[in-house]
């Protein structure tokens, strides 16, 4: 029986780290490794750090991930992108050009099992989910607005619109490892060109900082959202999202699991289902 795959938070074209492009080339060779067992593979979101698609025009750039979405799409295998907080203003360029079916909400997906049942799962992003933030809350209602997406198409020149975008993308990863640092106690800085160093000058690499920490149970929006959804419905097996950055698999009752899936700015973490198990892996090459 051929696979499921899971994976979220690329964030190709990230200016926050100068990575971007190998992380691509990794990416597409993880794509490679799976074509020959993959059903499908579901993008749960934040795949680019900023894309904006204008009416005739695309953001430039990811061709090699985009030309093996093609090839993949070409060979048969089912592909599916969730939209993020990053990259919801996906219309159909992806769709009619790489042959991804485009989601705009999280939803429950049946996997098929080995013995011809299935299992239910609920997927998405995981972006507002269960998050009691007014204010991300608000930024995220005006960027889902289909006024206020006519208004930047329409009024905002494409390079104007990209820049803007890209800085912002990277504004708010640069205060995201910031508030990491802080939260862990660590006497590090971050430059804003991305450059983390000690009091001592001494500088690291990106991969020696976290992008987020399990803020606790009782805390973590996502999980308070799926223990709420389950009591609705008690019939989910899975709940998978993205969002978070940090790897997590949970079981919240005796049938049911939650797997936030991680990200591939350090951990290349993939989940994958092959009508047994449901694992969560991280992809080395």
């Amino acid at each position: 029986m051929k696979k499921i795959y899971f994976l979220s938070d690329i964030h190709l074209g990230s200016r926050a780290s100068n990575d971007t492009h190998e992380r691509e080339r990794k990416l597409c060779r993880f794509l490679d490794s799976i074509r020959h067992d993959a059903k499908a593979i579901y993008f749960l979101g934040d795949v680019f750090d900023f894309w904006f698609e204008y009416h005739n025009v695309v953001p430039k750039g990811y061709t090699r991930f985009l030309g093996k979405l093609s090839e993949l799409a070409d060979q048969g295998i089912e592909l599916h992108f969730y939209v993020g907080n990053h990259d919801m203003w996906a219309f159909d360029y992806l769709h009619h050009e790489c042959g991804m079916t485009i989601h705009p909400e999280p939803e429950e997906l049946l996997l098929p099992c080995v013995d011809g049942s299935s299992q239910v799962a609920f997927i998405g992003h995981g972006d507002g989910l269960g998050d009691k933030d007014r204010k991300f809350l608000f930024i995220r209602s005006i960027f889902h607005s289909p006024i206020c997406q006519w208004l930047f198409c329409n009024l905002f020149p494409a390079d104007w619109g990209m820049e803007f975008g890209l800085r912002w993308a990277k504004a708010s990863r640069l205060k995201h490892r910031r508030k990491a640092i802080a939260e862990n106690g660590d006497m590090l800085n971050v430059s804003d060109d991305g450059t983390v160093s000690n009091q001592l000058g001494d500088v690291f690499t990106h991969n020696h900082i976290p992008e987020a920490t399990f803020m606790g149970e009782d805390k973590e929006p996502q999980v308070i959202y799926a223990k709420h959804h389950l009591k609705l419905h008690p019939h989910t097996a899975y709940f998978i999202f993205g969002h978070r950055h940090i790897e997590l698999d949970m079981m919240l009752s005796r049938q049911s699991r939650l797997l936030i899936i991680g990200e591939w700015m350090q951990r290349f973490t993939y989940v994958v289902w092959d009508g047994e198990t449901m694992l969560m892996d991280n992809y080395e090459d």
